[in-house]
């Protein structure tokens, strides 16, 4: 089938669609990129919309640009979404200034096609004890990718400056991924980016509950055992929650379909 409008999302977990779940879905995720694509859909009834995502959770920016570029530029897309280079971050030594050229020559690939390009700046993740201190990193990282919009043309959506995020309940239970309610935000963000008037319906957060200090370190420990400590041994040994995983829409198909 030809589609007029051809919309591929590129990337890692966070566009993969993780902390989203839908067991009917492949990888059991939905998350923001299909819903945004759903939007556009319902949005522009007279166009035929098509849609691939190829994100696939823990790639980091080599295996992105070599796994997902050609890929997508194959898909001859006039959308794309790109958000790399996180996974990156996370490790104990990245050199980001390498880094983010590498990504540059991959965005001048995409945006070669005439694709409008929407790349993303990093989390703020100040108000993560955990994560805090990748804080400095994200922000390098933040400035050489808006020098990348600005070279290619590309658009920026500006994440490092969401301050709803700071919310936890826009986090899922590891607190490392966007929650079903940190999903449908983002899908609106990157809508009203796009210039689009329509908006997903924000489902009502749950109240915050009273903790003593006991029930948050317990909460803590059980986190950690569960989640932190499955994800250092994931990266001590060197491999990837995705390592098994195919990307999810690897074609483009029409999104309410």
């Amino acid at each position: 089938m030809e589609f007029a409008t051809r919309y591929v999302a590129l990337g890692d977990s966070f566009t993969e669609g993780l902390g989203d779940t839908d067991p009917a879905l492949p990888n059991q995720v939905r998350g923001w990129a299909d819903r945004v694509a759903e939007q556009l859909a319902l949005a522009h009834p007279d166009d035929s919309v098509g849609y691939a995502n190829l994100a696939i959770r823990g790639k980091k920016m080599d295996q992105i640009l070599t796994e997902q570029i050609d890929h997508g530029v194959a898909l001859k897309p006039t959308l794309v979404t790109i958000y790399a280079g996180v996974n990156d971050i996370l490790r104990p030594k990245v050199d980001i200034d390498a880094m983010v050229a590498r990504y540059s020559e991959g965005v001048a690939k995409l945006a070669a096609t005439g694709a409008r390009i929407l790349v993303f700046t990093g989390f703020d993740a100040s108000s993560s004890k955990i994560f805090s201190s990748i804080r400095g990193r994200t922000a390098v990282y933040n400035e050489l990718v808006r020098e990348v919009a600005d070279l290619h043309g590309a658009e920026l959506v500006d994440y490092w400056r969401f301050r709803e995020y700071d919310d936890w309940r826009l986090w899922g239970i590891d607190r490392m991924h966007m929650s079903t309610p940190g999903h449908i935000n983002m899908a609106n963000r990157v809508l009203e980016q796009l210039g689009e008037t329509v908006r997903i319906p924000l489902v009502e957060l749950p109240s915050i509950p009273e903790k003593t200090a006991r029930e948050k370190l317990q909460d803590n420990a059980a986190w950690t055992k569960e989640y932190v400590g499955p994800w250092v041994s994931r990266r001590l040994r060197g491999v990837s929650s995705g390592d098994n995983l195919s990307a999810r829409w690897p074609a483009l198909r029409a999104p309410l379909g």
